[in-house]
């Protein structure tokens, strides 16, 4: 998935407005103008699409996660330069305060089924053997749940 389909959707999700987006971004790390943000809503296919940066997306994130759970004073958060859906993934469970039960829940809201060791998979360190690269199909399905959970 691309960065700006996932912005769109989150916005979606959340309901939100531009200011609450900025704020996200700012709470981040991030300070950027509403046109830059406007530019990042758009679809690859309207006239003034920019694409949305990996670090960007990271800062968006990491504003998202300090909204909804608060700002962690021992160990403040850095916006990643490399950004993948393992990530992005880990983000979102955190922000929204997620078990490995609720993400199968959300999954299976969006008719999509995995295993509780196929999930526990993406959440394990590259090197570990039993890492699996989360797939754009299962982020996409997540963020459908997700949707229908928080806006049926």
């Amino acid at each position: 998935m691309i960065n700006n389909d996932i912005l769109r959707r989150l916005r979606y999700i959340l309901n939100t407005n531009n200011q609450k987006m900025l704020q996200l971004f700012d709470a981040g790390g991030l300070v950027i103008s509403e046109s830059q943000l406007m530019t990042w809503m758009k679809r690859e296919d309207d006239e003034g699409f920019e694409p949305c940066p990996n670090a960007s997306l990271a800062h968006f994130l990491n504003g998202l996660v300090i909204d909804r759970r608060g700002q962690n004073e021992s160990s403040p958060l850095d916006a990643e330069v490399e950004l993948n859906n393992n990530l992005i993934l880990r983000k979102l469970k955190i922000a929204f305060d997620l078990r490995s039960e609720d993400i199968l829940r959300l999954l299976k809201l969006a008719d999509f089924r995995l295993g509780k060791a196929e999930l526990s998979a993406f959440f394990r360190r590259e090197t570990h053997k039993h890492y699996r690269e989360c797939k754009d199909q299962i982020l996409r399905n997540f963020l459908t749940g997700l949707r229908k959970e928080l806006r049926p």
